[in-house]
């Protein structure tokens, strides 16, 4: 303990570069951390500092010792977070944000996660917009796409596919298209992305040399509700994730088409800031939404919806 001790004072010293701020740090009076940092060079047979009445120089020795005993005191330091942790009550405020549509995945789930850790509460963010985790202190944050923030920590989570649907109302009048070059002419509700303002591109395979589809776009919008709902009113052909669809084509308002010329596998990610260990309350949503949202696969997923007749299979009864 008195080597622990020993070290820690000369760390202290050296980062802050007298021995009367590494009192204050320590608690201690700087003759005491000055004593303890003697006492250590005793030990160690070599001077760690260059002293005189004006200043405080780490020696050559000095220089490379203070880095062995730096990670040496983070490791320790970080051992022992991790421990507080692994033992302390999930508690306090937890901030998450999510894109709008992912409600429909996290709704169903989340009352379990609050009869199981009624000491957290969670404040939830339902936003298209991508936020910045460090600045607006966002603890955690469900995203698709890619990730490029090399401060964050992430997780993959459930994947998904975009599905093409129309109203029966809309198929009724303007035909059923069985191949991409029959949606020419037919009218498009298209997604805008709400940070790039580009519009979403249908994830349509064409065989080779074939041409785009000419399409003619009827409304477009940033919130993926508002396009499903547009769709479900007939105005047009939209493009939607499968798990959004999954309810109005199971009763009935929409249509999947042309489920086999589409190429869209989807990921959704779990993010947070970076550390070197996880708080409780963070460590348990993590695991949480791991383990819920990551049940079902990509190919499971489509073929639930195709248990429904598409807009195909009913146009042949």
């Amino acid at each position: 303990m008195d080597r622990l001790g020993g070290l820690t004072a000369f760390v202290r010293t050296a980062d802050l570069g007298s021995f009367v701020a590494a009192g204050r740090v320590l608690g201690l009076s700087a003759s005491a951390v000055g004593k303890a940092v003697t006492n250590l060079e005793k030990e160690l047979g070599v001077r760690l500092f260059q002293r005189s009445t004006r200043s405080l120089r780490l020696t050559e020795e000095g220089r490379l010792f203070h880095e062995r005993c730096r990670r040496v005191l983070d490791d320790l330091n970080d051992a022992e977070a991790s421990l507080a942790s692994a033992i302390a009550v999930p508690r306090g405020k937890l901030r998450v944000s999510a894109p709008i549509v992912t409600y429909h995945l996290l709704l169903p789930i989340l009352p379990e996660f609050v009869e199981r850790y009624p000491e957290i509460e969670l404040d939830l963010d339902f936003n298209d917009r991508i936020v910045d985790l460090i600045d607006e202190e966002v603890d955690v944050a469900i995203r698709s796409g890619n990730l490029p923030d090399s401060r964050l920590m992430s997780r993959t989570l459930r994947p998904f596919r975009m599905l093409l649907c129309a109203a029966p109302t809309y198929l009724d009048r303007h035909g059923i298209p069985e191949c991409p070059r029959e949606l020419d002419g037919h009218l498009a509700i298209l997604f805008r992305y709400p940070n790039s303002r580009k519009l979403q591109d249908w994830p349509i395979t064409l065989p080779p040399e074939g041409a785009e589809p000419h399409l003619r776009t009827a409304l477009a919008c940033n919130n993926m509700e508002a396009l499903r709902s547009t769709v479900i009113a007939g105005l047009g052909i939209g493009c939607m994730p499968d798990f959004l669809a999954r309810e109005p084509v199971a009763d009935g308002r929409l249509r999947t088409i042309l489920d086999e010329h589409l190429d869209a596998p989807g990921q959704f990610h779990l993010l947070w800031p970076s550390s070197r260990h996880l708080s409780p309350k963070v460590r348990v949503l993590v695991d949480f939404l791991s383990e819920k949202l990551f049940a079902e696969t990509c190919e499971r997923l489509p073929a639930a919806i195709k248990a429904v007749p598409t807009g195909d299979a009913i146009a042949a009864e």
